[in-house]
């Protein structure tokens, strides 16, 4: 018999740009998102080189957690699960982070692997939508790793976690404003090499579509809808058909754009001014590469996967 579970859990998910909270409200049947918010701490700044989170960053997100704690504490949630991903995983401090934000917030942060996060990206996917009999490639682009994963409606053929994140290649390289045509050439050819792990699973395991998992595809879903004036409560839904020629033409302005041009353009988060870019480029290099023109968005992803799994836990 079902566990009667009335309560509600809060999930963090400490992304390498930003902490995502999700607070849900959960009952014998369902569960349903009541609250959700995010804060930038750009926690590769000044240490991605080194494997280390700086000073800085590491004071960034123990003071984002202490508001996300404030939030949670608002809500009355009764649990909270939380998962770093790369910038803390691959940090030398990464730990210590982990510690200090549990002796200051009661916030315990559970450091998870490349692959697990990968597994919890499918999770909140297919919780968003449905998957079909044909292989998809679901990418999640984040600040310090990208997460391929194939799948099918009966489930995970392959996933790998690569260390290709937005900040995490900003802060290898410097680029022109706007960024040159040699520049994406060379970004491309890296890509190239770094992925042939994901040629190999492709070639093993042959994608039909491209589904992009919230953040940088969001926010390019985010610019077409406010170009197009669409109702803001079209947000509500957690699966988006792209039209391909659409995609093409928003992710062309965006690489071509100067920074000053993204500052003004409507629907982009200020946070994600210096990331979308590189984004965009690594996006439509894998739309290229696959010959993948059904591309749809799905608006959940690991905070979501987590709840799935808690969820699923209660039966």
């Amino acid at each position: 018999m079902a566990k009667t579970l009335n309560t509600r859990t809060a999930i963090i998910d400490l992304g390498t740009n930003t902490f995502n909270l999700l607070i849900a409200e959960k009952s014998e049947s369902c569960y349903q998102p009541i609250f959700k918010t995010k804060i930038p701490v750009n926690l590769g700044k000044g240490g991605f080189h080194k494997n280390i989170l700086s000073e800085d960053a590491f004071d960034r997100g123990l003071k984002a957690l202490a508001t996300h704690k404030n939030t949670i504490n608002a809500y009355k949630a009764t649990s909270t699960h939380a998962f770093a991903t790369s910038a803390v995983r691959s940090a030398s401090n990464g730990k210590e982070f982990a510690e200090k934000a549990m002796s200051l917030t009661g916030i315990k942060i559970n450091i998870i692997s490349g692959d697990y996060e990968a597994e919890l990206i499918y999770k909140g996917v297919t919780q968003a939508l449905k998957l079909k009999e044909k292989n998809s490639l679901i990418m999640d682009i984040g600040g310090g790793s990208t997460e391929f994963i194939i799948a099918n409606k009966n489930g995970i053929q392959w996933k790998h976690s690569f260390d290709l994140g937005v900040s995490r290649l900003l802060a290898k390289n410097t680029f022109s404003d706007p960024i040159s045509t040699e520049e994406i050439s060379s970004l491309q050819n890296f890509l190239d090499r770094e992925l042939v792990t994901l040629l190999n699973a492709c070639q093993k395991y042959p994608v039909n579509e491209l589904i992009g998992s919230s953040g940088s595809f969001e926010s390019i879903s985010d610019i077409i809808d406010a170009a197009e004036e669409k109702d803001k409560e079209l947000k509500k839904e957690t699966e988006v058909v792209f039209g391909y020629e659409q995609l093409c033409k928003v992710i062309q302005q965006i690489i071509t754009s100067t920074k000053e041009e993204r500052e003004n353009l409507n629907g982009l988060v200020p946070f994600r001014i210096n990331t979308i870019v590189v984004a965009s480029i690594i996006i439509h290099h894998i739309m290229e590469a696959y010959s993948l023109k059904d591309i749809r968005l799905s608006r959940y992803a690991l905070r979501e996967g987590v709840l799935g799994l808690i969820f699923d836990n209660m039966q």
